[in-house]
This record gives structure tokens, sequence and C-alpha cells, in this order.
């Protein structure tokens, strides 16, 4: 039989102190300072920014930190933390095509005005472990080259193909107040706009393997990567008392307008669908799968039938966010001894009056005893 548990509150005190024993490592060893943890573990701190759905790299460092890289755990601390602060105004949309950007890459035009930029990428590494990691080793500056000529004029490629009426129009919704979904619940059907709130703040992992279900034939989406764009894009306000929008600061976003497959109808001439992708930080794995679900998401604009799970709207906005998902599935791990206890008591009047009187149960691993 199970007994109560006794000195709950002296044993998670103590495992406080060993996490926090723990999370500090070797003492022989310098601590991680907050400028080593943004600065050399930056993607690590840009996703748990974009998921945690505050900007501020020096508040997700100590998030990193605390939870001893587990990045889930610092999404949920910065989440939290998030709740706790005022809200003084909403933003304008911000403008993308004013970027200052460090990486630009299209994969449906070689010379696309203002250039290709490659800027910091794995995309051409051999994926090798490289025993230099293993020391701090010196590490030689990028070699200076001139910038294009029209680097100073990088149109996005969508925009391209918009002035030739060969894209959907950009803009669903543009001019109504958008929903904020850390305000108001989600509920279906959702809006673009809520919908990409909810996919920007969604689990990498989870997108991700939605999105790559849908290249192979579980959605319709068979697309090209227009363009992914990263780089600093100024926020600005409206300040009544001044009349003109005012900067307060810069953000680093990562941008990726996916091309997708033709719609058309008698009265609308055929054109290329779009996916759209947006979220803090270098996350450009991220932004694509979110351009490759937005994208499934939108099969009632197109007249799609609904037949696959990244389709489906209300599967993947209810279960695509990792805190709440790790809530759920977490809460396993604490005690549920009364239910269990109930359980246990059902299943032993069922069996008696199903009459079972078997003493043990075969298994693949030998016999094991059933207690009664």
């Amino acid at each position: 039989m199970y007994v109560a548990v006794k000195g709950g509150e002296a044993a998670i005190a103590n495992a406080h102190r060993l996490l926090a024993d723990r999370r500090r490592g070797d003492r022989s060893v310098p601590a991680l300072t907050l400028s080593q943890i943004a600065g050399q573990l930056a993607l690590a701190v840009d996703r748990v920014m974009a998921e945690g759905s505050l900007y501020d790299p020096e508040l997700a460092a100590m998030a990193v930190r605390q939870s001893r890289g587990d990045l889930i755990e610092a999404i949920f601390l910065i989440r939290a933390y998030r709740t706790t602060l005022p809200r003084f105004a909403a933003t304008r949309p911000i403008d993308t095509a004013a970027m200052v950007i460090e990486r630009r890459i299209s994969a449906t035009y070689k010379d696309v005005p203002g250039g290709q930029v490659l800027g910091p990428t794995f995309d051409y590494t051999h994926r090798l472990i490289e025993p230099e990691m293993a020391e701090d080793a010196p590490v030689a500056a990028p070699a200076r080259r001139d910038p294009p000529e029209d680097a100073g004029h990088a149109p996005r490629v969508t925009d391209i193909l918009g002035d030739e009426a060969l894209i959907e129009a950009d803009g669903e919704g543009k001019g109504a107040e958008p929903a904020d979904l850390t305000r108001t619940p989600l509920a279906f059907p959702a809006s673009r706009d809520l919908r990409l709130q909810a996919l920007a703040r969604g689990d990498e992992g989870f997108l991700l393997g939605l999105g790559y279900s849908t290249q192979r034939g579980f959605g319709r989406t068979h697309p090209f990567v227009g363009e992914i764009r990263i780089g600093e894009v100024e926020v600005e306000v409206d300040l009544p008392e001044f009349g003109f929008p005012v900067v307060i600061g810069r953000v680093r976003v990562t941008e990726c307008q996916m091309v997708s497959q033709f719609t058309g109808s008698k009265a609308v001439a055929p054109k290329f669908s779009r996916g759209y992708g947006l979220v803090f930080g270098q996350l450009e794995r991220k932004a694509m799968a979110m351009s490759l679900v937005d994208r499934a998401l939108r099969a009632d604009a197109f007249d799609e039938e609904r037949r696959a799970p990244a389709q489906d709207e209300e599967f993947v906005l209810a279960h695509c966010d990792n805190v709440q998902a790790t809530g759920f599935v977490e809460h396993l791990k604490l005690p549920h001894y009364v239910d269990f206890q109930a359980e246990l008591e059902l299943l032993r009047k069922m069996r008696k009056a199903a009459g079972a009187t078997d003493e043990t149960v075969s298994g693949s691993k030998g016999d094991v005893e059933v207690v009664q």
C-alpha cells in the first residue's frame, strides 16, 4: 500500500540547492557570463527570444544560463517574465524592405537586384567536428569585399513578382487592428495575423516536422524559397504629442517568403501563392518552416481540401506552443497518488467482476507477479 509522502518542503529545497550546484558546475572553471552566452551561443539566445515573444538578448542569455541550456525551460522563464511587464504602446509594422541586410539569399533568381549576400551560415560547411573547437583558437577576420553597385536597393523577390502580377497580392487584412495572442485566447477559425503570431511563438521542431510533411505530400506545398533575409530593422511608435513616428530601437529579424504553386480561376489569371515567416533573431530554419505551414493553413483561401495534419488549423495551432505542451506532458511526473489509487481500485473491481483468477501475467521479459 502507498503511504503519504512526508518532508516534501525540505526535499524540494534540497533539490533546488542541488540544481544550483549542478548549474554552476566545476568551480575550477570560470562561470559563463551573460555576454559570452549572448555572443557565442547567439542562435540559442535568438530562439529563446523568438519563442518567448520578448526581444532582449541579455535577458534571454540569463534564462539560458538559469535553465542550464534547456531552451524550452528558458522560453518558459521568458514568457513568465513577459507577463509582468507593462504595455505602453503598439509599434508600427516593421519595414523589412528597408532592412540593414546581413544575409540575403534567393533560390528563385541568381542575379537578384541587390545581390546575394551569404552572410554567416552553416550552409556550405562540411559538418565535421573541428579540432579547433577544443580550445580557444584565434579566429581570422572575414575578408572585406566591396558591396554590389545596387546593394543599397534590395527589393523583395515577391515584390518583383508582384510588379508583373505573377504572385497573389500581399497584405491580407491590411489596415485592420491586429489581434494579440498574448491577451486574447486562441479561437477557431483564426485570422491569419493570429495564426502567424502562434507560429512565430511555436516550437521550431514541431513546425519543422510539419513543414517537412508538406513537402512529402501531406499538404499542397511545393515551394521555392523566394527570399530569406536577415538583418536589423527599425522599430517605430506613433507618439500623439509629436505627431510623427519615433524610432525607439532596432531588432534583428529573419524573414522568409515562400513562393508556392499556382492558384487561379475563370475570373482570375493563374498566380503563384505565398507563405510567410518572420521571427526574432537569426532563425532561418524556423522562418522557413513557419512559411511552409502558413501556406498549408491557407487551404480555404484557395478552395483546397484539408486532408493533411499541416492543413488542420486547430491541430497545428493548439499543439505548436512548446510551453503549453511542456506543461501538459511534464505534469505527468508530479504526484498523482489519489488518481492512481482510484484507477487501481477500479481495475481490481473489474477483474473481480470478470472472475479473473490468474496469479501471473506472462510477458516478454518473464513472469510478472500480479498482487491481488
